[in-house]
């Protein structure tokens, strides 16, 4: 026989979880406790296809990808593949990729730059505005009195872009994109408008596929800095020949900042995340380019720019400033994700340091990178691990940070103290619950009140 003075696991017998009925059975972020079943039931993936996917606005691309008219890309919308196409009067827009008449795929290219769209099946084809131009026998479709007009290509409700990001949202409802972005606009310009030319996409982009539920990424890039040193610990002594730094006990301040589910964590020590890259030459680069970034916008945000640091923007889209990797967690079910990957640098730089970069991403964080193997199996393990039906049925802890709610500061958005923190988690994750609750946009509630003002 055992003896033992450990209380017995607490097992609550649960159903199937009703993705909207039971939203506050299954997040409760003033606890800080969740269910591991938003990570593998097909009912709650679904309804987050609906009520994330095909409400929020989504990164699809940089404007730097499609310069000329007629280029375009393909990408997706949650599970929904969309054509990006640079218009001829300079403007862009999309549409899904797929032809109306019986479904099939239109565009199997992923880049490129054309005059129309044609579809294999039938021939219908279509101008670069969408617009259905003409199709094989299009005379017997004339006689039974077809309206063209009524059958192009099925766009995007919204479009528009944020210096250079390009985001679309398929819900007609949706806030402006600088509402949706809100606060977190203060602290993208740092990043992507650090000299007033932008930056650019460059090197393609890697795709990847890894065995993990999606909100596993994009809550590790919203906030968590603590497993940065010790997962990454190796990798780190491999690049650069010493330790990640341990944050927690890092002198000089270091914040969460989130608005609306969106969250940027970071310190101030300038170079960070860039000199994990092991190039002193780009660590120069940021050095010098400080004291520029310090006058076009602040001190305060000219210490951001390639610090040890992380961001989300809700509910896939990520970047980390310095190692200059952008990218978006593409759903594939409850348990896979498509990664994009991109790297990106100011435009104006020389192209030396471009070249040093990419390098340096690739080195990184692209499938054989240094720190994404790393990141990749916890990822898998922490969803292939609900698979257990008793594991599935215990909670998780999201409590880190508390009492860290800085009430007096003068930085947009809420702010929190300290890099190791989880409350930019709790934000994302109290957006994801607002989200899947609320029928329309109307009914999500506004928690987040933005400082800056819609023009700026």
């Amino acid at each position: 026989m055992c003896n033992s003075n450990e209380a017995p696991v607490r097992l609550t017998r649960r159903p199937a979880a009703s993705p909207v009925d039971e939203m506050d059975r299954l997040v409760d972020m003033s606890s800080g406790r969740m269910s591991r079943e938003i990570f593998w039931d097909r009912g709650v993936y679904e309804q987050e296809l609906d009520r994330i996917f095909a409400r929020c606005w989504l990164f699809i691309a940089h404007e730097s990808q499609i310069p000329k008219p007629g280029d375009y890309l393909s990408t997706y919308m949650g599970e929904d593949n969309v054509l990006v196409v640079r218009q001829k009067d300079g403007s862009i827009r999309a549409f899904l990729n797929t032809c109306p008449h019986r479904g099939n795929k239109l565009c199997f290219s992923e880049v490129g730059n054309t005059r129309q769209f044609i579809c294999n099946y039938h021939g219908w084809s279509f101008a670069i505005d969408g617009e259905l131009k003409g199709m094989y026998a299009s005379e017997a479709f004339e006689a039974s009195g077809m309206d063209k007009s009524a059958h192009g290509l099925h766009p995007v409700a919204k479009i528009d872009s944020y210096k250079g990001l390009v985001f679309a949202t398929f819900d007609p409802e949706a806030p402006s994109l600088a509402e949706y972005l809100g606060d977190m606009r203060y602290y993208l310009d740092a990043i992507f408008d650090m000299d007033g030319q932008g930056v650019e996409f460059i090197g393609g982009c890697v795709k990847s596929i890894v065995k993990c539920n999606w909100k596993f990424a994009a809550e590790n890039f919203v906030g968590d800095a603590l497993h940065a040193g010790w997962t990454h610990d190796s990798g780190a002594r491999a690049m650069v020949g010493g330790p990640v730094a341990e944050l927690h006990k890092a002198p000089g301040e270091s914040y969460q900042v989130n608005f609306n589910g969106h969250g940027y964590e970071f310190n101030q020590d300038i170079v960070g995340n860039c000199a994990s890259l092991g190039d002193k030459e780009l660590v120069k680069y940021l050095y010098k380019l400080q004291p520029e970034v310090a006058e076009r916008h602040d001190e305060f945000r000219s210490r951001l720019i390639g610090a040890i640091s992380s961001c989300t923007i809700f509910p896939n889209t990520s970047f980390l400033p310095g190692q200059n990797t952008f990218r978006t967690w593409q759903p594939r079910g409850p348990d896979e994700i498509e990664l994009h990957t991109w790297t990106f640098v100011n435009k104006s730089a020389p192209q030396e340091i471009k070249d040093r970069w990419r390098k340096g991403t690739m080195i990184t964080f692209n499938p054989a990178g240094v720190f994404e193997m790393d990141d990749g199996e916890n990822w898998e393990y922490s969803t292939r691990t609900n698979a257990g039906y008793v594991t599935r049925q215990q909670d998780l802890y999201l409590g880190l940070g508390m009492a860290t709610r800085l009430q007096d500061s003068d930085l947009p958005g809420n702010v929190f103290r300290g890099q190791i923190n989880e409350a930019n988690q709790r934000a994302f994750y109290q957006r994801w619950h607002d989200l899947m609750k609320a029928g329309r946009w109307s009914e999500v509630p506004q928690r987040d009140e933005p400082t800056l003002k819609e023009t700026a």
